[in-house]
């Protein structure tokens, strides 16, 4: 980690007609980090992160990338940053191969965009006219134009939108070789699992406040139940002794199968019920909690 991060955000607000889209929002991130963002639809996270692009002026708070303002020194920026956007669009006539060359013209040092358009599946493609490329495709060239100036920070915005399952996997792979180069990534995603394996911390923004800022790990031990308990028993099961139950957070029953959410003790404790009242514990499954549960217990908690 770096002494200084490669981005501050601090106190960031912006408002549009009257109401406040970003409100206090703070978070750093340092070199050779995925750090991501996390939210429900409209909280906030892509006009935080255009703030960080430079591409929205704030209307208060202070953001800085590798020490420098997105807004007053734009040029300077656009150096050191590379960004692939939710929404873009290219030249409809542009081929892939004249896009890529395009933009390597733009930097003094661009990353070689040959390996790069064969690691992201586009070499089949460089013939290939703009407006007649997949939208996972298009996807990938805009991936590989946010890489090609060879950026300290990289954001990406909906990295995996569009991309079938192996792609998916492909460009995660390619995240974490960017990432060991010791380039800063912010990664906004609404893919759970993406943002698990990926990220080496997360902000949670909901109505345009950080909810929770941790690890991954971090953040599904604040879910109500870090574990998850479901059988359905032999025999029945008094309601009183379920809910007596150590650390347990919620019981919840389904056709004759009975799900708990709690902790290791929980689970300690209702295998030792059963055994005492000789009653057997069919399809016993006991799973970890995942981020999707810690999502939806902090965006809950605010809604």
């Amino acid at each position: 980690m770096s002494a200084t991060p490669v981005i501050e955000v601090t106190a960031l607000r912006k408002s549009y007609g009257g109401r406040a889209v970003v409100d206090g929002v703070s978070f750093a991130v340092e070199e050779g980090e995925i750090f991501g963002i996390l939210g429900p639809n409209g909280a906030g996270k892509t006009t935080t992160v255009e703030c960080v692009e430079g591409l929205r002026v704030p209307d208060a708070g202070r953001v800085r990338v590798t020490g420098l303002d997105p807004v007053a020194d734009h040029e300077q920026v656009a150096r050191v940053l590379g960004a692939q956007l939710q929404e873009s669009e290219l030249q409809a006539k542009l081929t892939v191969r004249e896009a890529l060359e395009l933009y390597a013209s733009f930097y003094p040092h661009p990353a070689d965009w040959q390996p790069l358009a064969e690691r992201l599946g586009l070499t089949g493609k460089l013939t290939t006219r703009f407006a007649k490329l997949s939208g996972g495709q298009k996807q990938r060239l805009f991936i590989a134009l946010a890489l090609i100036g060879n950026p300290r920070v990289v954001v990406l915005d909906e990295l995996t939108t569009g991309l079938d399952p192996r792609a998916r996997r492909d460009t995660w792979q390619l995240i974490e070789d960017v990432r060991a180069s010791g380039v800063a990534v912010l990664l906004v995603t609404h893919f759970m699992e993406e943002a698990q394996r990926l990220c080496d911390r997360i902000a949670v923004i909901d109505k345009g406040r950080v909810a929770a800022l941790d690890t991954p790990e971090g953040l599904i031990r604040r879910s109500a139940g870090s574990t998850v308990i479901s059988f359905t028993p032999s025999a029945p099961l008094d309601d009183g002794d379920l809910n007596g139950l150590p650390a347990l957070t919620s019981v919840a029953r389904k056709d004759g199968r009975i799900t708990l959410s709690g902790t290791d003790e929980t689970v300690n404790a209702v295998l030792t019920l059963l055994a005492r009242g000789h009653i057997t514990a069919h399809q016993l499954r006991v799973s970890d909690a995942t981020l999707d549960d810690a999502f939806l217990d902090l965006t809950e908690v605010t809604r």
